[in-house]
């Protein structure tokens, strides 16, 4: 049957990475699904892709971490995180190694050897919850984000930040894929601002004023930022929310291109700003919402969004093509599969797409729709 899911099963062999997205997009079904390692109601909290692509890590409110190789489709690994929590799982560009965000005791990331299960290096110097964690596409220096209205920028060779700004509300940063800009969003003032790297203690060179925006196309529900995300030509930069829709911004100018809107509106997920600290404490999943990374992605050729629809299955955006007279841009023909998407990232290199909230969906263009 034309997109079904067979338990036990590696998916179908990806298309070649050459192939263009726009010619399968609107063919992708869930092919693998994987359920959650141990019974209970543990969420998938983050997604990320090693750079070969072959490996997906996913962090979980269980205290785990879970890899899975996407080449043949199966689950990896089972890492365990007991006494600190673990969120915000990046792998360095060393696939046997990985950052992430503590989420008990303290708030040091921690870097580790997804080898042997051991510490290489601890990052302490937050003082309140990590609430982005972005590696730099061409270097082993890396950006976080927390609540202590800190943005500080590391080396994974070294124990010590190297960089510090005080930014009020700073919750969300990503570096642009030339290495040469990092981009950092403040929800609660409203702004993006942007930095040159190489003078990142000077103010920034631009600063982008949200409000407006906002008041426009979110209204009164003002939904929260979840995440941020340079396309890869680095026209473009995405600010998400878990509202009625996403911003796709100009980033030389920080015009608005589009506002992606869906009406389904948010996954239930709370955004960076809201990210519970809890430390030491036990609050029954279930009873406070789940954090999250944002439920939406870019494809690798920059020509789509994809994001979870806020119900079953996917949402998929045509962001190349020109802004409408009012900028918003309605989706295509949603991508139908089960349950909620809270988590949703496209693979680097091949076209396979991975969604979560409680499970796991590896996603692939289906041959028969296709044809």
């Amino acid at each position: 049957m034309a997109g079904s899911i067979t338990p036990g099963a590696p998916p179908p062999p990806a298309g070649p990475p050459t192939q263009k997205v726009s010619d399968v997009i609107a063919s992708f079904r869930p092919s693998r699904r994987f359920k959650p390692p141990s019974p209970g109601t543990a969420s998938v909290t983050s997604l990320d892709f090693d750079d070969t692509g072959e490996l997906a890590i996913v962090a979980r409110d269980d205290d785990t971490l879970q890899i899975y190789n996407c080449k043949e489709g199966k689950h990896a690994k089972e890492l365990k995180s007991q006494k600190y929590g673990v969120h915000l799982a990046r792998f360095s560009h060393h696939a046997q190694s990985i950052i992430y965000a503590s989420t008990k005791i303290d708030d040091t990331i921690r870097y580790l050897s997804t080898h042997d299960n051991s510490y290489i290096r601890y990052f302490k110097g937050h003082t309140d919850t990590v609430t982005s964690i972005s590696l730099c596409p061409s270097s082993d220096t890396f950006l976080s984000c927390s609540r202590d209205n800190t943005v500080r920028l590391w080396n994974l060779s070294s124990p010590n930040y190297h960089g510090l700004l005080n930014l009020h509300g700073a919750y969300l940063a990503t570096y642009d894929p030339s290495a040469t800009v990092m981009a950092i969003a403040s929800p609660a003032t409203q702004s993006v601002l942007l930095y040159d790297v190489r003078n990142y203690d000077k103010p920034p060179f631009a600063t982008w004023d949200m409000q407006e925006l906002e008041q426009r196309f979110l209204g009164r529900e003002k939904g929260e930022w979840t995440k941020i995300e340079f396309t890869n030509d680095g026209k473009s930069l995405l600010i998400a929310t878990n509202g009625s829709g996403h911003f796709i911004l100009d980033a030389f100018s920080g015009d608005i291109v589009h506002f992606c809107h869906r009406r389904a509106g948010s996954s239930g997920r709370l955004s960076a700003g809201a990210t519970a600290t809890n430390h030491g404490t036990n609050i029954p999943n279930g009873n406070t919402p789940t954090v999250g990374q944002g439920d939406v992605c870019i494809s690798p050729d920059g020509q789509f969004l994809i994001s979870g629809s806020g119900s079953d299955g996917l949402l998929v955006w045509d962001i190349a093509q020109a802004p409408a007279p009012n900028n918003f841009l309605e989706p295509q023909d949603p991508l139908p599969g089960p349950g909620k998407s809270a988590i949703v990232g496209y693979n680097p290199r091949t076209n396979l797409i991975a969604s979560a909230d409680k499970e796991l969906y590896l996603w692939q263009p289906d041959a028969d729709l296709m044809l």
